[in-house]
């Protein structure tokens, strides 16, 4: 699996799990929701965000072997 479609899987799933908490638990918790939707949208802007720094660190692949930056 590639950065990017991990960090989407990963971003999709914080804001499932932050969601179950706010209506199970605390409505706080949607400032976390709201939290990891503002990192979305900036790196949108950015093409950078805090969990991508996080995957490279642990070794995540960028890109398929042999296969280049598409962009």
């Amino acid at each position: 699996m590639y950065i990017d479609r991990l960090l989407r899987m990963i971003a999709g799933g914080f804001i499932l799990l932050s969601l179950l908490l706010a209506h199970f638990h605390s409505t706080n918790w949607l400032w976390f929701t709201g939290f990891v939707g503002l990192n979305l949208f900036q790196s949108a802007f950015t093409n950078w965000c805090p969990m991508m720094t996080i995957l490279k660190k642990l070794g995540v692949p960028e890109f398929p072997e042999g296969q280049c930056n598409r962009h």
